[in-house]
């Protein structure tokens, strides 16, 4: 959820229909809870994890038990690969990390020095028996996100909203950046729509707790957010606008746009669920 409570509008689905999410890189290290997490827990959402790290995929399946779906796969390219293990989890990658890049900040290339690599199988998330029809797309995949993105596009075919994490400078040698990104969502059907955070360390000497973290300019990564083209709402199925209309309102507070999706839902159905819910915003 946002950093302010917002009321769910999630009861607008039928629990017969509830939402897809995918997250590819799950693993709950951090202690923070998934945005969806309440979506889930009312029963409106099923999620398919994806979770190479056995321990971290141990904590998964206790959180999220059947229906829901915690795999053990590395997603990539369908090829070959080398998973380079680092000395915190969530770095670890199908890339290299770039050790004299991350030398230059403070408190990086403490957290993703290589501490072992082998060679693993990874596979097309077109080729996942598992996902079907999928509304939301959740990745932080340590700079394989294009990799998965140009592999899925099956999968993406019915997405209406993506939450991805980028690098804007090569964390990992060799790793696709934003602009990689950004060119292969539009090239799919989706359009820019917010930066919810990014991250940012200080170029050394100067250390990491010497000041907030807002007075250190560079940024290094940060998690966007992309969705179904809004210039071509009316093309989209109304069913999935719907759900597209909780996700954006529920995760995001992004009640514009969330009202613009239920407005094109509204063209085609001939209900009102935008006029019904801008009378609720008023209230």
């Amino acid at each position: 959820m946002s950093e302010s409570y917002v009321y769910s509008i999630a009861n607008i689905i039928s629990n017969d229909d509830p939402l897809t999410i995918v997250d590819i890189g799950a693993s709950l290290a951090g202690g923070d809870a998934p945005r969806y997490s309440g979506l889930i827990e009312d029963g409106k959402a099923r999620l398919i994890a994806f979770e190479p790290d056995q321990s971290a995929l141990r904590a998964l399946k206790e959180k999220y038990p059947p229906p829901h779906i915690c795999l053990p796969l590395f997603v990539g390219d369908g090829k070959p690969g080398t998973y380079f293990e680092t000395t915190w989890g969530p770095t670890g990658s199908l890339f290299e990390p770039n050790k004299l890049l991350l030398e230059k900040f403070d408190y990086l290339a403490e957290i993703a020095a290589v501490i072992n690599q082998w060679p693993v199988d990874t596979v097309r998330l077109d080729d996942v028996p598992e996902i079907g029809n999928v509304d939301f797309f959740k990745i932080d995949a340590q700079g394989a996100e294009l990799m998965v993105f140009q592999n899925a596009p099956r999968v993406l075919s019915g997405v209406s909203l993506i939450h991805t994490e980028v690098s804007f400078v090569e964390i990992y040698k060799g790793a696709p950046l934003f602009g990689d990104i950004d060119r292969q969502l539009r090239s799919m059907g989706f359009q820019w729509h917010a930066l919810t955070g990014f991250g940012t360390r200080p170029f050394r000497p100067m250390k990491f707790e010497e000041a907030p973290k807002h007075e250190f300019i560079q940024q290094l990564w940060g998690d966007v957010v992309y969705v179904r083209n809004w210039m071509s709402f009316d093309l989209f199925p109304a069913t999935k606008l719907i759900k597209l209309a909780v996700l954006l309102h529920d995760l995001y507070s992004s009640y514009d746009l969330a009202h613009a999706a239920m407005a094109a839902a509204d063209r085609q159905l001939g209900t009102d669920y935008a006029e019904n819910y801008a009378k609720w915003l008023a209230e």
